[in-house]
């Protein structure tokens, strides 16, 4: 099969599609055929080495976390699904044609597969950020670098459950957020004030990695009010760093109900082939996403 791989850390050119060996599923597992895989920032963090120590790998290594692909192989003890069935959900080296999934659902109806490989791990992420820092209904929770997978997550999922959301985004996305429920203004120079203008803090994600947790502190007056996911210097602010992954079933099934009641819709901005991975990369660390990016195998 092809499979997108890399032997030594680096940048995107580090990436390589080569040919492997077919994975196969062991118990509790599936293997699927690969119709897409999603693109997530922990990629190209792992293939740069900044993850070693929450994610250690052994070199050549695949790339990939999320996919939606056919069922074609069962693992002992798995009897939800079976081959031929729609899945989506989480594994290892999923940037190819064959992939071993741990964790997955049954695609919701009316879903492609290229939106489906977009929302295993930025679900999974929303739910968990959402829940550990303790925004409640009536709220208004603040969300910096809000137009990305996570951030389109984050506000479909805070209006569903009654909280107010204020999304901080590029110029050409402020609709975008506003379409989505949020009450949008633009970073850069004065943010601050904008956003105080929009109203009272109660809580704040940083998904951006974009310098600002002194600011979300300031606007929230406490560091136990913010959680990032994208600067590994918060906790010199005393702000939590979040990045070990909750249950990946239970935030897939959570993502179907939304899904199926119509208050959860990803978007994909752009696709790429296998061969492309690369691009794919750059263009996930340039930011600025509307949405989801994915590999379509």
């Amino acid at each position: 099969m092809k499979k997108v791989s890399f032997a030594e850390f680096g940048g995107p050119d580090v990436l390589q599609l080569i040919d492997a060996e077919e994975p196969h599923a062991g118990p509790g597992q599936i293997r699927i055929a690969v119709r897409a895989a999603g693109v997530n920032p922990v990629d190209w963090r792992v293939r740069e080495g900044q993850m070693l120590k929450a994610h250690p790998i052994t070199l050549p290594a695949g790339v990939g976390l999320d996919a939606s692909g056919v069922v074609d192989e069962v693992g002992e003890g798995v009897e939800d699904v079976k081959a031929g069935d729609h899945v989506f959900g989480e594994g290892s080296s999923t940037y190819a044609e064959y992939a071993v999934l741990s964790a997955w659902a049954r695609m919701p109806e009316g879903l492609t597969f290229e939106e489906a490989a977009g929302y295993p791990s930025v679900v999974e992420t929303a739910l968990r950020i959402i829940r550990e820092v303790g925004v409640r209904p009536g709220q208004t929770l603040l969300v910096s670098g809000a137009s990305g997978g996570v951030g389109s997550a984050v506000l479909q999922i805070a209006r569903d459950r009654g909280i107010t959301v204020i999304g901080t985004a590029g110029v050409a996305n402020q609709d975008y957020l506003r379409n989505l429920g949020a009450l949008a203004t633009t970073y850069g120079e004065g943010w601050v004030e904008r956003v105080r203008q929009l109203g009272h803090v109660d809580a704040a994600l940083d998904l951006a990695g974009s310098g600002v947790i002194r600011e979300l502190v300031e606007l929230t007056g406490d560091p136990r009010k913010v959680i990032s996911i994208a600067d590994l210097g918060a906790p010199e602010f005393g702000v939590r760093f979040s990045g070990a992954a909750g249950s990946v079933p239970a935030a897939l099934a959570e993502a179907v109900g939304l899904i199926e009641r119509g208050r959860l819709h990803i978007p994909v901005e752009r696709s790429y082939t296998l061969a492309e991975a690369a691009k794919a990369h750059i263009d996930s660390q340039a930011g600025h996403a509307r949405g989801r990016r994915v590999v379509v195998a």
